[in-house]
């Protein structure tokens, strides 16, 4: 099957992303043009030259092309169903990437289910905590898989709050949207990449506008944060938080859910992180997201290019 052929058999299906399929043709997407694609934009910052990758909820492949075309070393796409397998194959012969697929079922035990595929450089968890039942599950699952000193890249809903609490949604109230249950509030999303020994190095945080009508709710102070997270062990890590280390040693859910010893037999990565050095801070202690939530630097309520949206070009490299 040639490429018109190929493109004409999925152009008229649901899509997730906008994604131009040939000159002058591109689907349409769920997103406006103007919403941010936040993790696309922290991605671009991750030098991912030979590294493994990781894609948690891949949808047609939109990350895992780029990651591909970032360079490295292997790329596995990830989906609870192959719901969007067709399209997927579609892009791949499209933009000559080569990634591969790993149909997961629910989002939960992620580090016995893809126990074979060894550890990851980068794992990007993106647009997934609100859907799931149970996000401490799913971190659980999925931290094993991360390599020392590798990176995660975690975006969700949020409150912009004080306090570590989740918001459920209530009767819809947060969004319409029959798969999603919980926003984090901002610190509560910041104590859980600390307990599961990773420390924020970058974020950046999209209010929610009526740029994108799915998610704005008038009056509620909420927005989709992405965060870069890098993983850290140590004795400096557990005196950080005794009680968090003291857990980590001694609770069933912990010990139980998350491999340790998976964890402590991972390779240290080497992958660096690239983005404006005024808005990280790459050590130990990391960052603390609400001293600069409000910062206007991190704040991205809408976008004018393509390459920083939820549309993919035959062009991109990022």
């Amino acid at each position: 099957m040639d490429n018109s052929e190929l493109i004409a058999s999925v152009l008229n299906d649901w899509w997730y992303y906008s994604v131009e399929l040939a000159s002058g043709v591109t689907t349409k997407g769920m997103d406006t043009p103007q919403t941010p694609m936040l993790p696309r934009m922290m991605l671009r910052n991750c030098r991912l030259r030979d590294m493994d990758c990781l894609d948690i909820g891949s949808m047609e492949g939109l990350i895992p092309a780029l990651m591909s075309r970032q360079g490295a070393r292997k790329v596995l796409a990830t989906d609870a169903m192959p719901h969007c397998q067709k399209k997927m194959d579609v892009l791949r012969k499209i933009y000559d990437v080569d990634f591969d697929f790993r149909e997961v079922g629910l989002l939960y035990d992620l580090g016995v289910k893809l126990k074979d595929c060894g550890g990851f450089d980068f794992i990007n968890l993106s647009g997934v905590l609100y859907h799931v039942f149970s996000p401490m599950h799913v971190l659980a699952g999925i931290r094993p898989l991360l390599k020392k000193n590798g990176l995660m890249v975690i975006s969700t809903n949020v409150m912009n709050r004080e306090g570590c609490s989740l918001e459920f949604n209530k009767h819809g109230s947060l969004q319409m949207e029959t798969n999603t249950f919980w926003y984090h509030s901002a610190p509560l999303l910041e104590e859980l990449i600390r307990y599961f020994k990773m420390v924020p190095i970058d974020f950046l945080f999209c209010p929610h506008t009526p740029v994108n009508p799915y998610n704005y709710v008038p009056g509620l102070n909420s927005g989709y944060m992405s965060v870069v997270c890098r993983a850290v062990d140590g004795l400096e890590v557990e005196s950080a938080d005794p009680w968090a280390s003291r857990s980590r040693m001694s609770s069933w859910e912990f010990l139980s859910l998350c491999n340790g010893q998976m964890m402590a037999s991972q390779p240290t990565s080497t992958i660096s992180y690239g983005g404006d050095d005024s808005l990280k801070m790459d050590t130990l202690q990391g960052l603390h997201i609400m001293d600069s939530i409000n910062d206007p630097r991190r704040n991205i309520p809408t976008v004018s290019e393509s390459k920083n949206s939820q549309t993919l070009l035959l062009s991109d490299m990022s």
